[in-house]
């Protein structure tokens, strides 16, 4: 504290350490098998793109050149990996926003309860429940379920990469439905909100340079295997999960065996310790992508309807 002229109580951006930690703790942990593990490994890492998702997302993506990216934080000289300049976007509200939207609607207390009583997640629950509704209704896959139901996350405004704190959260489909199965639909819908957010992301970075083609994910939102796998579907890319649960502390673990000299280098120390564990790969079904990007469009169209309504009653108020 002494030695960077810090005093006791200083106020400390944790959120973006633990992103960094959790990059650190990730961005190696590709399968063996992958035909880019073959690859040099610093070039490798170039194309993947780290999501530490919990309350907030962080989109962490690294190169050599310098890219300035308009709506997205960076570039960042040696802020995560050394030598690498870091790209970071960010949705501002992603589990908090599927907690608000489960709390806030009348269904949940009876869920919560009977998520009690079962020793299990709400998010079990729910996840467990759209299968059940995908066999009765028929439906071709889980995410058809929401063909009339949309959501435009940006609930906490657009961090990336529109980087608009006006944006408001829209959801488009609603009923008089109360029930259980309809917070489902709208839980749903909210992740795939979400995850088009994240495709909006990475398609806007590898306009800019990147080339990103792999997703990497941590935090709380990592376990929800509905979360993932629609992220796949949507973004038509493998997600992989390391191994390790708790990918901010190994990242924090790396660093310090890197300072206790442990390892030469933190690449090094990453490829050492980062593990892969599950790789969740997007449906090779043609429909799932047709519908996505219908969706996605839908979703890209709800901001602009946004953007036209706050036109119109701006001038209405002059």
């Amino acid at each position: 504290m002494d030695e960077m002229g810090l005093r006791a109580g200083i106020p400390v951006g944790t959120s973006l350490i633990d992103a960094h930690a959790g990059g650190v703790g990730i961005m190696e942990s590709v399968p063996q098998s992958d035909s880019e593990a073959k690859e040099s490994g610093k070039e490798a890492v170039t194309s993947r793109m780290a999501l530490v998702c919990g309350t907030s997302t962080c989109h962490m993506a690294v190169t050599r050149s310098k890219l300035f990216i308009p709506g997205v934080w960076g570039p960042f000289w040696s802020a995560m990996l050394p030598e690498y300049w870091l790209t970071e976007g960010g949705q501002s509200a992603t589990g908090a926003l599927l907690d608000y939207i489960i709390e806030n609607h009348m269904a949940s207390p009876h869920l919560a309860d009977r998520a009690a009583s079962q020793k299990t997640s709400i998010f079990a629950l729910l996840n467990n429940m759209l299968l059940t509704m995908m066999e009765e209704q028929k439906s071709p896959f889980v995410a058809a379920l929401t063909e009339s139901t949309h959501v435009l996350p940006d609930f906490h405004g657009n961090r990336s990469p529109i980087a608009d704190p006006k944006s408001k959260g829209i959801i488009c489909g609603l009923t008089l439905d109360t029930s259980e199965r309809q917070l489902a639909l709208l839980y749903l819908a909210t992740i795939q909100g979400v995850a088009y957010g994240t495709r909006h992301i990475v398609e806007h970075c590898n306009a800019h340079g990147h080339e990103i083609n792999t997703l990497l994910a941590c935090g709380g939102l990592s376990k929800n295997p509905l979360y993932i796998q629609e992220h796949a579907d949507i973004m038509g890319c493998p997600v992989i999960l390391p191994r390790e649960s708790e990918s901010v502390l190994l990242g924090a673990a790396i660093l310090g065996a890197v300072a206790a000299k442990k390892y030469p280098t933190v690449m090094e120390a990453m490829k050492a310790l980062n593990v892969a564990g599950q790789v969740v790969r997007p449906s090779q079904d043609p429909k799932v992508k047709k519908y996505h990007d219908a969706k996605y469009r839908v979703f890209q169209e709800l901001y602009e309807q946004q953007l036209s309504q706050r036109s119109a009653m701006a001038k209405a108020l002059e």
